[in-house]
């Protein structure tokens, strides 16, 4: 690594629902870097340990419980003053235990809406947003997001606060609606294995794959399918 380049941190983290729908946020401890502040419950991978079997084990360290079939929901890198974190987020709804504090710090649950006002970290604060997403595209257009062709679809003023999804034909395609503000990108065409991990690494975006099985998609950290046609009219 040359000498001034921040390295890369790859955390893990996961968001945990309880039954009623609510969200478990942690508070770093006192003692650590950026202590205080609220984040997802996870931690750093090991060299070489493959990210669902890092998360399983970070919660399971952190707040004591056992985790299965946790779905991918977003990459995000961000950089603080120690280094690049690249942060690897996890939906998680099924588990045993009872979350607690393991490593001497507050947990809270939160509805959606006090998470939208909670402290986050700085990493963690695009996640909330991208928790409104299903993880299976049906509709074009709902109360929580809209999905158009071009990224820049309504003005800043124009008082829409849904998420702002576009439709792309390839990685390129992908990478421009990103650059351009988009929330989230749904693929309109298949793309190889290689280009959807690829864009899943690279792009901090909510991406939704078609023409693969959920769970392969999963598996190279898609967010979700998308079932609907692009060709036949978006919603309003």
């Amino acid at each position: 690594m040359k000498p001034g380049v921040p390295s890369l941190i790859h955390v893990v983290a996961g968001v945990v629902f309880d039954p009623e729908e609510r969200v478990l946020i942690a508070q770093r401890p006192a003692g650590k870097h950026l202590a205080g502040g609220w984040e997802f419950p996870g931690g750093k991978l090991k060299p070489g340990e493959e990210r669902q079997a890092g998360l399983a084990r970070e919660l399971l360290e952190e707040i004591g419980i056992t985790i299965a079939r946790p779905r991918p929901l977003m990459r995000i890198r961000h950089r603080y003053s120690y280094g690049d974190v690249l942060l690897d987020i996890w939906v998680v709804r099924s588990y045993s235990g009872q979350p607690q504090g393991l490593d001497a710090q507050a947990l809270r649950w939160c509805t959606h809406e006090e998470l939208a006002t909670a402290e986050l970290l700085p990493a963690d604060r695009p996640i909330v947003a991208a928790l409104r997403l299903p993880a299976i595209l049906t509709r074009a257009s709902t109360p929580d997001y809209r999905i158009g062709e071009i990224a820049a679809q309504r003005p800043d003023d124009s008082g829409d606060a849904r998420l702002n999804g576009v439709f792309c034909a390839d990685a390129d395609q992908a990478a421009a609606a990103a650059a351009a503000g988009a929330d989230f990108l749904v693929m309109s065409a298949p793309l190889s294995d290689r280009d959807l991990a690829a864009l899943c690494e690279w792009i901090p975006k909510p991406v939704f794959a078609t023409g693969i099985e959920l769970n392969r998609a999963w598996a190279l950290g898609v967010s979700g399918l998308n079932q609907i046609d692009a060709s036949k009219g978006l919603g309003p």
